[in-house]
């Protein structure tokens, strides 16, 4: 059995995306599971065991192209038994329908009937989490759940993490904090830098070093946690945001002693990388979307107007992230500090 799924745009979703094809490995052990997905996912995508290969999707998030996707359906005629669309959109559904896919499966969404000959109806309430609605895709439906359910995990070639440690002239001989204070979706889910810094600059006095990830577009917000550190102290942190590749983020990750990540994709990498975790929560929930790991604190305040869901606060704020002390995420470090891990 062959299977195409169209995955998500976003690097949460597309780690979260892997207990899907954990299930449809469950239900049929030998079956081969393609991703058709943008680009950027394949550093993630390769490091799942579940999949046989990420297949580049050229079109950015909500470009239509209809001849391109037309073309890409026409050259996978053949190949694959089902279907799995995971976005909702209508344009997420063109490839499998001009590829003559026999078995097209999805939620109901935009005006996909036609497109989709295995139709689902979300009940919200029955699945409150992503990973329900996407894992009750690789069943019939009304089917319940298996439990427990499977955590996304990524596996590690130690060789290619040794490449990036010696590319970045990183060293393991101190623990390893690993800051990850940005967020793609928006203000409302960054920390503010003068807390990572208090943080940062507690775990260096233990004698630890702390490595800052994120893009290019969170570059200047680690180097104003940076700054913030007094001199002697900012020498033991390094900015990676917008130096490395996603792939070895991933690698350099795995290496951490702990986590402390805003609501963001990273937060779900590090989560299936098994680190220690400290996720910070503000505008969002964990009742949607958690990190899904052993080792995690979720640290929140919960103030009357959170969760809003919000890019930016629409009272100007701010509050449920700038109240949220540096002491509670110090605290959480130090209660997951505990249990080491072993880097898999």
């Amino acid at each position: 059995m062959k299977i195409l799924i169209v995955g998500p745009s976003w690097v949460g979703d597309m780690v979260m995306a892997q207990t899907l094809f954990q299930c449809l490995k469950q239900r049929h052990p030998q079956c081969e599971i393609d991703v058709l997905a943008p680009e950027w996912s394949r550093p993630i995508l390769e490091r799942m065991p579940e999949v046989r290969q990420a297949l580049s999707f050229p079109l950015g998030h909500g470009v239509l192209e209809l001849a391109t996707r037309r073309r890409i359906g026409k050259s996978l005629v053949g190949q694959y038994d089902q279907a799995i669309l995971l976005p909702n959109s209508l344009k997420s559904a063109l490839v499998p329908f001009f590829a003559g896919i026999p078995k097209r499966t999805g939620w109901r969404g935009e005006f996909r009937y036609g497109l989709l000959n295995d139709v689902r109806t979300l009940d919200k309430d029955r699945y409150p989490l992503m990973i329900e609605r996407f894992m009750a895709l690789a069943f019939e439906p009304g089917v319940e759940l298996p439990k427990p359910y499977p955590r996304p995990t990524l596996q590690i070639d130690p060789v290619t993490r040794e490449a990036a440690l010696a590319k970045f002239d990183l060293t393991l001989d101190r623990p390893v904090l690993a800051l990850c204070p940005g967020a793609e979706f928006g203000e409302s889910k960054r920390w503010p830098s003068e807390h990572y810094a208090r943080v940062a600059e507690a775990k260096i006095r233990e004698g630890w070093q702390v490595w800052l990830f994120g893009s290019k577009n969170d570059h200047a917000v680690g180097e104003d946690i940076r700054a913030r550190l007094i001199p002697g102290l900012r020498e033991e942190s390094v900015n990676l945001s917008g130096g490395t590749s996603l792939a070895e983020a991933i690698d350099l990750m795995s290496c951490a002693d702990a986590v402390v990540s805003n609501d963001s994709g990273l937060m779900h990498v590090a989560a299936a990388l098994n680190r220690p975790l400290v996720a910070v929560y503000g505008s969002t929930s964990p009742g949607f979307t958690p990190p899904l790991a052993e080792h995690v604190e979720v640290v929140r305040l919960g103030i009357e107007c959170s969760p809003c869901f919000d890019r930016t606060c629409r009272f100007g704020h701010y509050n449920c992230l700038r109240q949220l002390m540096p002491q509670a995420v110090n605290e959480a470090l130090q209660r997951l500090q505990g249990t080491p891990v072993e880097v898999k």
